[in-house]
């Protein structure tokens, strides 16, 4: 009999320091997960965007920066309502491609309940109609008096964008006799280079911040409806709870700010060669001082 107490007095001896050992062990790895230095990622982030030569841009950039700060970062390009159903839904973390007022204020308004603007990551944005500086229209209503010229066409871009809907208003605005072509961002821009070319008329959808105004003398139609809107400014919106989840993350995208010369550094480079990844990269390496500010 007292050998079987003692066999059990030995058994509980093991397996409480088993417990123990184990118990140290796990907490060990938490540790080492969550702490300062460790190899792997602190976590995964998933981005939504527009596939825009801006928000390539931006979200490319903003995608490196988290990437260097140790998180496993996944960025998806969708169109503009699928964005903002995603970051609606919480299906992303964050976005950082949100033109408002004018261009997505009606997407906005739709979720602004179930999302949280961190504000401004650009300003000086603006949406409209550009034609080649050596056409001599210089506003919306003169445009019927060249439709001949024009094919009767504007080209668009990608069907669902703002900057569509908005020309769908300015062509009742000014009873435009033209048909507005959706596209896409390249054949847009490949349509403007080829009518420059051969110094042919030609109007097209554009915005600022945008390349094509760095690469060509463009300028805007003069909007005196205001089927456009004035000057918007570009946001940053994150899904609730990423504060608490992420504080970090949310510190990163909150602090994120740049200029429109910033962002058309990187699409041009992106435009001269460059994959959007080297160019965020080249960039950030470029401007170490305005980066820090955002990770302090």
């Amino acid at each position: 009999m007292k050998r079987l107490l003692r066999m059990l007095a030995v058994a509980g001896v093991i397996a409480l320091m088993s417990t123990a050992l184990f118990g140290c062990g796990q907490g060990g790895q938490e540790g080492q997960e969550g702490g300062e230095g460790g190899e792997e990622a602190k976590g995964q982030v998933e981005l939504g965007y527009v596939e825009w030569d801006s928000e390539i841009a931006s979200t490319n950039v903003v995608k490196k920066v988290l990437e260097d700060q140790g998180y496993e970062v996944k960025i998806t390009a969708v169109d503009a309502g699928i964005m903002w159903t995603g970051i609606g839904n919480g299906d992303f973390d964050g976005i950082v491609a949100a033109w408002l007022p004018g261009t997505h204020g009606d997407y906005y308004e739709k979720v602004k309940d179930n999302v949280e603007n961190l504000g401004p990551n650009l300003d000086g944005a603006k949406i409209g109609l550009a034609v080649p500086a050596y056409m001599d229209i210089n506003s919306i209503d003169e445009l019927n008096s060249v439709k001949d010229e024009l094919d009767g066409e504007i080209i668009g871009i990608e069907p669902g964008a703002g900057i569509m809907s908005a020309t769908e208003k300015a062509i009742e605005d000014y009873s435009l006799d033209l048909n507005l072509k959706d596209s896409s961002t390249a054949a847009m821009t490949a349509t403007l280079k080829s009518k420059i070319e051969n110094e042919e008329a030609v109007v097209v959808t554009e915005w600022t911040p945008h390349w094509p105004f760095a690469a060509w003398d463009l300028k805007y139609l003069e909007d005196p409806e205001g089927s456009y809107g004035g000057e918007e400014h570009i946001a940053t919106i994150v899904r609730p709870g990423l504060k608490e989840e992420m504080p970090d993350v949310y510190k990163i995208l909150d602090n994120f700010y740049w200029s429109p010369k910033d962002m058309e550094t990187v699409m041009l480079n992106t435009q001269q060669g460059l994959k959007p990844a080297e160019a965020a990269a080249q960039w950030i390496e470029n401007n170490q001082d305005k980066v820090s500010k955002w990770v302090e």
